[in-house]
């Protein structure tokens, strides 16, 4: 691990920030994939493996699916100093297990600056709208560890995945939960919480 000092790069000699100037970086091909993790109570868990992850607000899984994408490739709005890319790639793959869904969101350009940030704002987004689609069943669903898996392609390499010897499988090739058929009868049996 290298622990020498780096100069911050968002900020100018006079401490202001400022947009770093990647104009005269190599374009490489530049991935990341960054995870979310959303704990569920045990109760709400089992509810929605029960409805096959639909609530009266929708698909879960699919509404996130879909703002993961759209939160990836907003992120130069919504973060001030990243620079708008063209992403060739996005994907998000939600794992249900037991009581916690992980959010893996991969993502790749070719270009002159990284897309950690896209893949981050990826996961966080769709981790976010799980949320969202859930909270009429409890407020105690909490949105765990956001982080950096790895990421390629520039002059920092990172892999916390080989580094704690976990499995290096891409995300698209785990398996994803199956969205079944749901009789609308089983979503209303869903109780919501009442308003406060």
């Amino acid at each position: 691990m290298n622990d020498m000092p780096r100069e911050l790069s968002h900020v100018d000699a006079a401490n202001r920030p400022q947009m770093v100037d990647v104009g005269a970086k190599p374009v490489t091909r530049r991935t990341a994939q960054a995870q979310a993790t959303v704990h569920f109570p045990a109760d709400v868990a089992a509810q929605l493996h029960a409805a096959g992850h639909v609530t009266p607000k929708g698909a879960v899984l699919t509404v996130a699916n879909i703002a993961g994408v759209m939160g990836a490739k907003a992120t130069s709005q919504l973060i001030p100093l990243c620079h708008p890319l063209s992403l060739d790639r996005c994907d998000i793959v939600i794992r249900m297990e037991g009581e916690q869904a992980l959010v893996d969101c991969t993502v790749a350009c070719r270009g002159s600056t990284g897309v950690e940030m896209e893949a981050l704002t990826g996961a966080s987004i769709a981790a976010l709208t799980i949320y969202d689609m859930c909270k009429a069943l409890s407020h105690d669903i909490v949105i765990g560890e956001i982080r950096l898996l790895r990421k390629s392609g520039g002059k920092h390499e990172v892999d916390h995945l080989k580094a704690t010897g976990a499995p290096s499988k891409d995300p698209v090739q785990a398996p994803r939960v199956e969205m079944v058929p749901v009789d609308a009868a089983a979503v209303d049996a869903i109780p919501a919480r009442p308003a406060s």
